[in-house]
Protein backbone atom coordinates (compact mmCIF):
# COMPACT_ATOMS: atom_id res chain seq x y z
CA UNK A 1 0.00 0.00 0.00
CA UNK A 2 3.01 2.41 -0.24
CA UNK A 3 2.61 4.18 3.36
CA UNK A 4 -1.11 5.03 3.72
CA UNK A 5 -1.35 3.69 7.04
CA UNK A 6 1.34 5.59 8.35
CA UNK A 7 -0.21 8.84 6.17
CA UNK A 8 -3.84 8.41 7.82
CA UNK A 9 -1.72 8.87 11.12
CA UNK A 10 0.49 11.58 10.04
CA UNK A 11 -2.90 13.46 8.99
CA UNK A 12 -4.41 12.59 11.84
CA UNK A 13 -1.55 13.81 14.11
CA UNK A 14 -1.69 17.02 12.04
CA UNK A 15 -5.19 17.70 12.42
CA UNK A 16 -4.94 16.80 16.22
CA UNK A 17 -1.89 19.40 16.19
CA UNK A 18 -4.68 21.90 14.57
CA UNK A 19 -7.28 21.52 17.12
CA UNK A 20 -4.48 22.07 20.04
CA UNK A 21 -3.30 25.04 18.47
CA UNK A 22 -6.82 26.39 18.29
CA UNK A 23 -7.21 26.06 22.12
CA UNK A 24 -3.84 26.90 22.74
CA UNK A 25 -2.79 30.50 21.04
CA UNK A 26 -5.20 33.48 22.57
CA UNK A 27 -5.82 34.49 19.29
CA UNK A 28 -7.41 31.56 18.01
CA UNK A 29 -9.12 30.64 21.44
CA UNK A 30 -10.68 33.86 21.57
CA UNK A 31 -12.47 33.21 17.65
CA UNK A 32 -13.14 29.76 19.36
CA UNK A 33 -15.19 30.36 22.32
CA UNK A 34 -16.47 33.49 21.55
CA UNK A 35 -20.43 34.11 21.68
CA UNK A 36 -21.63 36.12 19.02
CA UNK A 37 -25.14 37.16 19.53
CA UNK A 38 -27.59 39.86 17.93
CA UNK A 39 -26.23 42.35 15.37
CA UNK A 40 -22.41 41.45 16.57
CA UNK A 41 -23.32 37.79 15.58
CA UNK A 42 -20.59 36.69 12.80
CA UNK A 43 -20.04 40.42 11.67
CA UNK A 44 -16.75 39.52 11.09
CA UNK A 45 -17.04 36.18 8.98
CA UNK A 46 -20.28 34.32 8.24
CA UNK A 47 -19.83 30.85 10.54
CA UNK A 48 -18.53 30.52 13.87
CA UNK A 49 -14.76 30.18 13.87
CA UNK A 50 -15.52 26.72 15.38
CA UNK A 51 -16.89 25.72 11.60
CA UNK A 52 -13.71 27.13 10.47
CA UNK A 53 -11.43 25.00 12.46
CA UNK A 54 -13.86 22.08 11.90
CA UNK A 55 -13.67 22.58 7.85
CA UNK A 56 -9.27 23.42 8.07
CA UNK A 57 -8.68 20.50 9.61
CA UNK A 58 -10.58 18.34 6.82
CA UNK A 59 -9.38 19.99 4.13
CA UNK A 60 -5.67 19.27 5.01
CA UNK A 61 -6.14 15.90 5.21
CA UNK A 62 -7.74 15.91 2.14
CA UNK A 63 -5.04 17.87 0.58
CA UNK A 64 -2.07 15.88 2.57
CA UNK A 65 -3.74 12.47 1.70
CA UNK A 66 -4.66 13.45 -2.13
CA UNK A 67 -1.09 14.77 -2.14
CA UNK A 68 0.56 11.65 -1.27
CA UNK A 69 -1.84 9.68 -2.89
CA UNK A 70 -3.47 10.66 -6.32
CA UNK A 71 -5.54 7.79 -6.23
CA UNK A 72 -7.30 8.77 -3.55
CA UNK A 73 -7.98 12.49 -5.21
CA UNK A 74 -12.32 12.68 -5.21
CA UNK A 75 -13.13 9.74 -2.84
CA UNK A 76 -12.12 11.75 0.27
CA UNK A 77 -15.00 12.31 2.13
CA UNK A 78 -16.23 14.87 5.20
CA UNK A 79 -18.68 15.83 7.25
CA UNK A 80 -18.31 19.54 6.26
CA UNK A 81 -18.93 21.69 3.53
CA UNK A 82 -15.52 24.14 2.49
CA UNK A 83 -17.39 27.21 0.96
CA UNK A 84 -17.77 30.57 3.83
CA UNK A 85 -18.93 34.07 3.08
CA UNK A 86 -16.03 36.17 2.21
CA UNK A 87 -15.40 38.92 4.39
CA UNK A 88 -14.50 41.18 2.12
CA UNK A 89 -16.73 41.18 -1.07
CA UNK A 90 -19.18 39.52 0.46
CA UNK A 91 -18.83 36.26 -2.13
CA UNK A 92 -18.38 32.80 -1.47
CA UNK A 93 -14.75 31.60 -0.81
CA UNK A 94 -14.00 27.70 -0.78
CA UNK A 95 -11.12 26.74 1.68
CA UNK A 96 -8.38 24.64 1.19
CA UNK A 97 -4.98 24.64 1.41
CA UNK A 98 -2.84 26.66 -1.08
CA UNK A 99 0.31 25.81 -2.47
CA UNK A 100 2.10 28.37 -0.61
CA UNK A 101 2.08 29.22 2.96
CA UNK A 102 1.48 33.25 1.57
CA UNK A 103 -1.12 32.47 -0.16
CA UNK A 104 -3.26 30.08 2.47
CA UNK A 105 -3.27 33.12 4.93
CA UNK A 106 -4.58 35.13 1.94
CA UNK A 107 -7.21 32.75 1.76
CA UNK A 108 -8.08 32.48 5.36
CA UNK A 109 -8.04 36.48 6.01
CA UNK A 110 -10.39 36.68 3.02
CA UNK A 111 -13.27 34.30 6.00
CA UNK A 112 -11.73 35.93 9.16
CA UNK A 113 -11.55 39.63 8.06
CA UNK A 114 -9.01 41.46 10.13
CA UNK A 115 -7.74 38.16 12.48
CA UNK A 116 -4.00 38.77 11.05
CA UNK A 117 -2.71 36.29 13.81
CA UNK A 118 -5.31 33.85 13.98
CA UNK A 119 -4.44 33.36 9.80
CA UNK A 120 -0.69 33.38 10.15
CA UNK A 121 -0.75 30.87 12.99
CA UNK A 122 -3.32 27.96 11.36
CA UNK A 123 -1.16 28.55 8.15
CA UNK A 124 1.79 28.08 9.93
CA UNK A 125 0.26 24.88 11.18
CA UNK A 126 -1.44 23.71 7.43
CA UNK A 127 2.07 24.21 5.96
CA UNK A 128 3.81 22.17 8.77
CA UNK A 129 5.20 18.56 7.87
CA UNK A 130 4.41 16.07 10.38
CA UNK A 131 7.28 13.35 11.39
CA UNK A 132 6.63 10.43 12.80
CA UNK A 133 8.82 8.06 15.08
CA UNK A 134 6.02 4.41 15.40
CA UNK A 135 7.92 2.33 13.52
CA UNK A 136 5.28 -0.49 14.55
CA UNK A 137 3.43 1.14 11.73
CA UNK A 138 5.88 0.39 8.48
CA UNK A 139 4.76 -3.23 9.30
CA UNK A 140 1.34 -2.80 9.13
CA UNK A 141 0.38 -2.17 5.53
CA UNK A 142 -2.04 -4.57 4.21
CA UNK A 143 -2.00 -5.73 0.65
CA UNK A 144 -4.34 -3.67 -1.14
CA UNK A 145 -3.82 -0.28 -3.29
CA UNK A 146 -5.08 3.53 -2.52
CA UNK A 147 -7.23 2.89 -5.89
CA UNK A 148 -9.23 0.68 -3.97
CA UNK A 149 -10.15 2.12 -1.36
CA UNK A 150 -12.07 5.98 -0.15
CA UNK A 151 -11.51 7.80 2.97
CA UNK A 152 -14.08 9.32 5.53
CA UNK A 153 -12.95 11.87 7.51
CA UNK A 154 -14.26 13.10 10.70
CA UNK A 155 -12.46 16.12 11.71
CA UNK A 156 -13.67 16.78 15.38
CA UNK A 157 -16.08 14.44 16.37
CA UNK A 158 -18.29 15.82 19.73
CA UNK A 159 -17.41 19.64 18.53
CA UNK A 160 -19.58 20.53 21.24
CA UNK A 161 -17.24 18.89 24.25
CA UNK A 162 -14.18 20.94 21.86
CA UNK A 163 -15.95 23.89 22.50
CA UNK A 164 -17.00 23.63 26.01
CA UNK A 165 -13.31 22.65 26.90
CA UNK A 166 -14.57 20.70 30.49
CA UNK A 167 -10.94 19.15 31.85
CA UNK A 168 -12.20 18.22 35.59
CA UNK A 169 -14.90 15.96 34.32
CA UNK A 170 -14.76 13.04 37.36
CA UNK A 171 -14.40 9.66 35.03
CA UNK A 172 -16.84 6.47 36.07
CA UNK A 173 -14.76 3.42 35.77
CA UNK A 174 -12.33 4.71 33.05
CA UNK A 175 -15.65 6.41 31.28
CA UNK A 176 -15.22 10.75 30.48
CA UNK A 177 -19.09 11.09 31.01
CA UNK A 178 -18.24 14.42 28.63
CA UNK A 179 -15.70 17.01 28.38
CA UNK A 180 -12.49 17.24 26.28
CA UNK A 181 -11.00 14.41 26.09
CA UNK A 182 -13.64 13.23 23.85
CA UNK A 183 -13.23 15.57 21.11
CA UNK A 184 -11.43 12.94 18.66
CA UNK A 185 -10.17 13.08 15.07
CA UNK A 186 -11.66 9.87 12.81
CA UNK A 187 -10.06 9.18 9.71
CA UNK A 188 -11.05 5.81 8.06
CA UNK A 189 -10.76 3.97 4.52
CA UNK A 190 -13.12 1.89 3.31
CA UNK A 191 -13.18 -0.54 0.29
CA UNK A 192 -14.99 1.44 -2.85
CA UNK A 193 -16.87 -1.63 -4.01
CA UNK A 194 -17.60 -3.83 -0.72
CA UNK A 195 -17.99 -0.79 1.75
CA UNK A 196 -15.95 -2.68 4.38
CA UNK A 197 -13.98 -0.82 6.65
CA UNK A 198 -10.47 -0.92 5.69
CA UNK A 199 -8.02 1.15 7.73
CA UNK A 200 -8.56 3.65 11.10
CA UNK A 201 -7.04 6.33 13.02
CA UNK A 202 -8.39 8.04 15.58
CA UNK A 203 -6.47 10.36 17.27
CA UNK A 204 -7.05 11.79 20.96
CA UNK A 205 -5.62 15.43 20.59
CA UNK A 206 -6.54 15.97 24.47
CA UNK A 207 -5.27 12.97 25.55
CA UNK A 208 -3.17 14.52 29.09
CA UNK A 209 -1.45 17.40 29.92
CA UNK A 210 2.22 17.84 30.44
CA UNK A 211 2.87 18.09 33.75
CA UNK A 212 5.87 20.12 33.38
CA UNK A 213 4.49 22.47 30.26
CA UNK A 214 0.71 22.01 31.12
CA UNK A 215 0.23 21.72 27.30
CA UNK A 216 -1.95 18.99 25.70
CA UNK A 217 -0.50 15.46 24.44
CA UNK A 218 -1.97 13.15 22.46
CA UNK A 219 -1.98 10.02 21.41
CA UNK A 220 -3.66 7.57 18.52
CA UNK A 221 -4.96 4.22 17.84
CA UNK A 222 -4.77 2.03 14.46
CA UNK A 223 -6.15 -1.00 12.96
CA UNK A 224 -6.23 -2.82 10.02
CA UNK A 225 -8.60 -5.15 9.08
CA UNK A 226 -8.10 -6.54 4.99
CA UNK A 227 -9.13 -10.23 3.92
CA UNK A 228 -7.22 -12.35 6.22
CA UNK A 229 -5.33 -9.59 7.87
CA UNK A 230 -5.62 -8.40 11.48
CA UNK A 231 -3.63 -6.01 12.78
CA UNK A 232 -4.09 -2.87 15.65
CA UNK A 233 -1.74 -1.01 17.52
CA UNK A 234 -4.35 -2.26 20.48
CA UNK A 235 -4.25 -5.68 22.11
CA UNK A 236 -7.62 -7.10 22.68
CA UNK A 237 -9.38 -6.38 25.88
CA UNK A 238 -10.32 -9.18 28.42
CA UNK A 239 -14.50 -8.75 28.77
CA UNK A 240 -15.83 -7.81 32.20
CA UNK A 241 -17.71 -10.32 34.03
CA UNK A 242 -21.05 -8.16 34.24
CA UNK A 243 -21.40 -6.50 30.66
CA UNK A 244 -20.91 -2.66 30.30
CA UNK A 245 -22.98 -0.91 27.90
CA UNK A 246 -22.19 2.66 27.50
CA UNK A 247 -25.41 5.52 26.08
CA UNK A 248 -25.88 9.04 24.83
CA UNK A 249 -27.73 10.56 27.64
CA UNK A 250 -30.30 11.32 25.26
CA UNK A 251 -31.32 7.43 24.88
CA UNK A 252 -34.75 6.67 25.17
CA UNK A 253 -36.30 5.11 28.23
CA UNK A 254 -37.74 1.75 26.34
CA UNK A 255 -33.27 1.13 25.46
CA UNK A 256 -31.95 1.84 29.09
CA UNK A 257 -34.82 -0.48 30.74
CA UNK A 258 -34.14 -3.06 28.87
CA UNK A 259 -30.25 -3.03 28.96
CA UNK A 260 -30.24 -2.19 32.94
CA UNK A 261 -31.26 -5.39 34.24
CA UNK A 262 -28.03 -6.87 31.60
CA UNK A 263 -25.36 -4.76 33.24
CA UNK A 264 -26.65 -5.38 36.37
CA UNK A 265 -28.57 -1.90 36.85
CA UNK A 266 -25.93 0.23 36.26
CA UNK A 267 -25.53 1.90 33.00
CA UNK A 268 -22.39 4.26 31.91
CA UNK A 269 -23.17 7.00 29.31
CA UNK A 270 -20.86 9.45 27.60
CA UNK A 271 -20.88 12.49 24.59
CA UNK A 272 -19.68 12.35 21.05
CA UNK A 273 -20.01 8.80 19.27
CA UNK A 274 -16.71 8.24 18.54
CA UNK A 275 -15.33 8.62 22.18
CA UNK A 276 -17.82 5.90 23.10
CA UNK A 277 -16.83 3.58 20.52
CA UNK A 278 -13.27 4.16 21.58
CA UNK A 279 -14.44 2.80 25.25
CA UNK A 280 -15.18 -0.47 23.43
CA UNK A 281 -11.83 -0.40 21.74
CA UNK A 282 -10.23 0.51 25.13
CA UNK A 283 -12.18 -2.78 26.65
CA UNK A 284 -14.05 0.33 29.06
CA UNK A 285 -17.31 -0.82 28.10
CA UNK A 286 -18.33 -4.13 26.25
CA UNK A 287 -20.75 -2.57 24.17
CA UNK A 288 -22.34 1.27 22.83
CA UNK A 289 -26.28 0.75 21.63
CA UNK A 290 -27.34 3.67 20.39
CA UNK A 291 -31.24 3.50 18.92
CA UNK A 292 -31.41 6.35 16.99
CA UNK A 293 -30.29 7.31 13.27
CA UNK A 294 -28.30 10.26 14.58
CA UNK A 295 -24.39 8.93 13.66
CA UNK A 296 -23.01 9.19 10.56
CA UNK A 297 -20.08 7.29 7.97
CA UNK A 298 -18.01 9.98 9.57
CA UNK A 299 -18.70 9.18 12.61
CA UNK A 300 -18.66 5.10 12.32
CA UNK A 301 -15.86 4.10 10.00
CA UNK A 302 -12.56 4.70 11.52
CA UNK A 303 -13.81 3.29 14.64
CA UNK A 304 -14.95 0.52 12.75
CA UNK A 305 -12.11 -0.82 10.95
CA UNK A 306 -10.38 -0.91 14.25
CA UNK A 307 -13.33 -2.69 16.11
CA UNK A 308 -13.26 -5.82 12.73
CA UNK A 309 -9.16 -5.32 13.68
CA UNK A 310 -9.46 -6.38 17.29
CA UNK A 311 -12.36 -9.21 16.65
CA UNK A 312 -15.62 -7.20 17.17
CA UNK A 313 -17.69 -5.27 14.51
CA UNK A 314 -20.15 -2.64 14.19
CA UNK A 315 -23.74 -3.35 13.30
CA UNK A 316 -27.08 -1.67 12.12
CA UNK A 317 -29.58 -2.16 15.16
CA UNK A 318 -32.53 -2.39 13.48
CA UNK A 319 -31.61 -4.69 11.28
CA UNK A 320 -30.07 -6.88 13.53
CA UNK A 321 -33.08 -7.05 15.82
CA UNK A 322 -35.35 -7.71 12.72
CA UNK A 323 -32.94 -10.90 11.76
CA UNK A 324 -33.22 -12.20 15.07
CA UNK A 325 -37.06 -11.91 14.89
CA UNK A 326 -37.18 -13.61 11.76
CA UNK A 327 -34.81 -16.54 12.96
CA UNK A 328 -31.63 -16.00 10.58
CA UNK A 329 -28.54 -17.79 11.88
CA UNK A 330 -25.15 -16.51 10.67
CA UNK A 331 -23.38 -13.39 11.50
CA UNK A 332 -25.09 -10.53 11.61
CA UNK A 333 -24.62 -7.65 8.39
CA UNK A 334 -22.30 -5.31 9.37
CA UNK A 335 -22.07 -1.19 8.52
CA UNK A 336 -20.63 -0.32 4.85
CA UNK A 337 -19.57 3.60 3.55
CA UNK A 338 -20.32 3.26 0.49
CA UNK A 339 -23.79 3.26 0.60
CA UNK A 340 -26.16 6.49 0.45
CA UNK A 341 -29.65 6.03 2.56
CA UNK A 342 -32.08 6.46 -0.84
CA UNK A 343 -34.59 9.22 -0.76
CA UNK A 344 -32.44 11.28 1.62
CA UNK A 345 -30.55 14.60 1.02
CA UNK A 346 -27.64 15.94 2.52
CA UNK A 347 -25.93 14.37 5.02
CA UNK A 348 -28.73 11.82 5.70
CA UNK A 349 -27.60 10.33 2.84
CA UNK A 350 -24.67 9.11 5.15
CA UNK A 351 -26.80 8.46 8.09
CA UNK A 352 -26.54 5.38 10.17
CA UNK A 353 -30.30 4.72 9.89
CA UNK A 354 -31.75 2.30 12.96
CA UNK A 355 -28.94 2.91 15.06
CA UNK A 356 -26.15 0.77 15.99
CA UNK A 357 -24.55 -1.42 18.72
CA UNK A 358 -20.22 -1.79 18.96
CA UNK A 359 -19.21 -4.63 20.53
CA UNK A 360 -15.50 -6.60 20.44
CA UNK A 361 -16.99 -9.77 21.82
CA UNK A 362 -19.74 -11.57 20.07
CA UNK A 363 -21.49 -12.95 23.14
CA UNK A 364 -22.09 -9.10 24.26
CA UNK A 365 -23.48 -8.47 20.80
CA UNK A 366 -25.81 -11.39 21.42
CA UNK A 367 -26.67 -10.61 24.63
CA UNK A 368 -27.65 -6.60 24.07
CA UNK A 369 -29.57 -8.28 21.20
CA UNK A 370 -31.42 -10.85 23.39
CA UNK A 371 -32.12 -8.00 26.21
CA UNK A 372 -33.49 -5.86 23.45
Amino acid sequence: MGGLLQALVGVSEKAAELARLCRREEPLFQLLVAEKTGPDRNRRFLQDFKTLADVLIQEVIKHDLGKEFPELQGHIHGEESNEFRDGVTGGTVAVHVCATREDTVALLLSVLGPEQVAAELLADAVHRDVVLGDVALAGAEPSVSPRDLAVWIDPIDSTNEYIRGREDVPLVDGIAPAGLCSALVLVGAFDRLSGHPVLGVINEPFFRRDPQTRRWQGRYHWGVAHGGTRLCSLSPPDPHPVPRVVLSRAEGAAVRGALGPLCGGRLHFAAGAGYKMLCVILGLADAYVLSEGTTFAWDACAPHAILRALGGGLVALEGALQARREGHTGDTPELVYNRPAEGAGGAERWANRGGLVAYLHPQHLEAVLGAL
